[in-house]
């Protein structure tokens, strides 16, 4: 009666492997981001962060 065909968007293999290094792409400049992000805030406290009392 019915017959069973993927609903919505089916992606070829060559798309699948765009995306994948889309999302690669974006997951290491967010990771870029957030090391700069922390380093910028270490610079900015400065050396004397490290000789403050407990």
């Amino acid at each position: 009666m019915s017959e069973s065909k993927p609903e919505g968007i089916v992606l070829t293999a060559e798309e699948k492997a765009r995306r994948q290094r889309r999302s690669r792409a974006i997951a290491l400049a967010v990771v870029g981001l957030v090391v700069l992000f922390y380093v910028i805030t270490i610079f900015k406290m400065g050396p004397a962060i490290l000789a403050r009392p407990m």
